[in-house]
């Protein structure tokens, strides 16, 4: 996202990409290969004015979105956390600590079973094991705590 302002020159008036008017503001931002209003250009999901929260935005699945709404969806990647394969903005998604996966990404480590919505699982240093297939605490005296979650499913629109 470039903020630019209008040099010495009368310029062309350009149509703002978000309301189609044309920007005779004094600054005007350039962002996906098209010129925005300041007001006009704003996250899919918060609303916030991009232009006002920081000089970058991200774009997927047809979306403009700001940083923290981006993560919130896609991952700091955007990719699936388990086969680091990109994820579709309009796909079904599992979450686990901050980590996103594709539905059928999200399965045991150690019997593969997918996990489904209302199972039990346990999140260990970055690997997902169903509820009867956790690592005793015998095979390795340097595990954290477990930690119980319920699968949550969360779907990729705002």
């Amino acid at each position: 996202m470039v903020n630019s302002q209008a040099s010495g020159g009368t310029p062309a008036p350009r149509s703002c990409a978000g309301c189609g008017g044309k920007i005779a503001d004094r600054f005007l931002l350039f962002s996906m290969e098209r010129y925005w209003h300041t007001r006009c250009l704003k996250c899919s999901c918060c609303q916030a004015q991009l232009g006002d929260i920081g000089t970058t935005c991200y774009s997927k699945g047809g979306m403009i979105l700001c940083r923290s709404d981006y993560i919130r969806l896609f991952g700091h990647s955007g990719a699936c956390s388990a086969c680091g394969q990109s994820i579709p903005a309009n796909e079904m998604v599992m979450r686990a600590q901050g980590s996103v996966y594709h539905l059928k990404c999200f399965s045991c480590a150690t019997c593969r079973n997918r996990l489904m919505p209302g199972d039990r699982f346990h999140y260990i240093n970055g690997t997902i094991f169903c509820e009867h297939d956790r690592p005793g605490v015998l095979l390795n005296s340097h595990l954290p705590p477990l930690q119980s979650s319920s699968v949550l499913t969360d779907q990729k629109v705002c």
